[in-house]
């Protein structure tokens, strides 16, 4: 109980830290700063950008951030595309499928990375309690959840099941937003689902169990999502790519320095319980980008014809 109560009034506290940092205040409050609007999704992966909006880092730098959530990369990849947000977070994958098509998009930090760790990574393929999938060889033929379809779900689950021997070209998958996925799995609505935190620890709490670490079985330590803009950002108002960046990168550093400020402010942008919250495994937040993990996502991209064009990293990375 005592941890309990610690943990909403520290939430509380982070809130209230934000609230400063919201439009101009009242009371003669300076004013807030540049709005900006963020692209993210609702999900332990984005924690960085929400503390340090919490923490004021943006603030300091002149940036009002403003964060709205979508169900994956690609809308968020349009949403900037299209100048619905200056800013965004997307996996690797809607990034190079973007940009080898000629989307005018740049990364400016990283985002977040795996673990490196089997069975103990923020992600993974799971199944529920009772099931006879044992190992990812028998996820052929069966019904897989993942957030968005072809997508970066699509092409470490395949390798997944490429590792464990099985025909990844024998696998089915289904849209289905993660926050809905654990409900789709109690009731039958797929066989299997691959999902990240909160998610994730929703699922093992309640019973489920992980019969594959995708993003471990597809790269060490692999960078999965970074943050991104369009040229028509950059070259309008560098000083505010140069800031936003100093901010992210600021938040990232904090993030992976205080796990339990991490653990209170994913509740303040997602609904979980304590149980949940207390059990996630958290991602690694480095803010080097692995190019070596992304170049072999395009090459397993290009293997299940999901890149069209081989992605000019070159071209996307800082």
């Amino acid at each position: 109980m005592r941890r309990t109560l610690a943990a909403v009034a520290l939430a509380g506290t982070l809130l209230a830290a934000s609230a400063c940092t919201s439009d101009a205040g009242s009371g003669g409050a300076e004013p807030a700063g540049t709005k900006v609007d963020v692209g993210v999704i609702a999900i332990l992966d984005v924690a960085p950008i929400y503390l340090g909006k919490a923490r004021g880092f943006f603030r300091e730098r002149g940036i009002d951030l403003r964060l709205t959530a979508e169900q994956g990369g690609g809308p968020i990849v349009q949403g900037v595309l299209a100048g619905k947000y200056q800013f965004g977070f997307s996996n690797v994958t809607s990034l190079m499928a973007a940009r080898a098509d000629g989307a005018p998009l740049k990364a400016v930090a990283s985002g977040v990375a795996s673990t490196g760790r089997s069975g103990r990574d923020f992600s993974a393929v799971v199944v529920p309690d009772g099931s006879p999938i044992r190992t990812a060889k028998d996820l052929v033929g069966k019904r897989i959840g993942v957030n968005i379809l072809k997508n970066i779900g699509d092409t470490t689950v395949r390798q997944s099941v490429r590792r464990a021997g099985g025909d990844a070209s024998g696998l089915v998958f289904e849209a289905i937003p993660f926050p809905q996925m654990a409900g789709a799995l109690r009731a039958g609505r797929v066989d299997a689902a691959w999902v990240v935190e909160p998610q994730l620890s929703e699922i093992l709490t309640a019973g489920g169990n992980v019969v594959a670490s995708n993003f471990v079985d597809t790269a060490p330590d692999l960078t999965v999502a970074l943050y991104f803009t369009g040229q028509a950002v950059l070259d309008k108002d560098p000083e505010l790519v140069a800031n936003f960046t100093a901010a992210i990168r600021e938040s990232l550093d904090y993030a992976a320095g205080h796990p339990d400020e991490v653990r209170d402010i994913v509740g303040t942008y997602t609904p979980i319980n304590d149980t949940v919250r207390i059990s996630m495994i958290l991602p690694s937040w480095p803010e080097d980008i692995n190019r070596p993990s992304l170049a072999r996502v395009a090459e397993l991209g290009r293997h299940d014809g999901i890149f069209q064009n081989t992605p000019p990293l070159d071209d996307l990375l800082p």
